[in-house]
């Protein structure tokens, strides 16, 4: 194929005579201005491209976050605070109960107290009251064993003096015997 005149004078010495470029030709010197002139259309349409539409939405998304982010920490701050004031009354609740129940436990042992105190008295009323009961038949007991130490003593003495050969005096014996139990 054979090319144009005009465009071996535009390529110049970067290409070669069938047409094609020889070597690098983005490091052609010929062609330099050309690709530094596309290079700085290039990056100022970029440019303008992302300060236009790419930046603004990444600045959208970027307040957005810091929006998102700042609003999940007020929002656990306040569930700090919550489960702070759970805990506070739920500890206000323990104190409380543990109160009652030591209320409930003194008033549990005053009542036993006071029972035991009564079942006491009542117990120690009856054994007064036996006690009683049985030292007057204690005494009912000594005064008839008393009496019957001076029948015996009257029949002993009688029988005494019997056999030794006297004739015993029931009122002689009597006197004796009772001076002798008097003391």
């Amino acid at each position: 194929m054979a090319t144009e005149p005009y465009q071996e004078e535009l390529a110049g010495a970067c290409v070669g005579p069938n047409g094609s470029a020889i070597g690098m030709p983005q490091l052609c010197v010929d062609w330099m201005g050309n690709q530094v002139f596309w290079l700085v259309i290039t990056l100022i349409v970029i440019f303008f491209v992302l300060s236009r539409v790419a930046l603004p939405r990444i600045a959208a998304v970027l307040a957005e976050r810091q929006g998102t982010i700042t609003n999940d920490l007020s929002q656990a701050e306040e569930l700090k605070r919550q489960a702070e004031e759970a805990e506070a009354a739920y500890n206000k609740a323990l104190a409380d109960a543990r109160a009652e129940a030591q209320n409930i436990v003194a008033e549990t042992r005053a009542e036993i107290a006071a029972d035991l105190q009564a079942a006491t008295d009542k117990a120690d009323a009856e054994i007064a009251a036996k006690a009683a009961e049985s030292e007057k038949a204690i005494a009912d007991i000594r005064a008839s064993a008393m009496e019957n130490v001076s029948v015996v003593a009257k029949d002993t003495a009688a029988a005494i003096i019997e056999a030794l050969g006297g004739k015993a005096d029931a009122k002689a014996i009597d006197a004796a015997v009772a001076a002798k139990v008097k003391g």
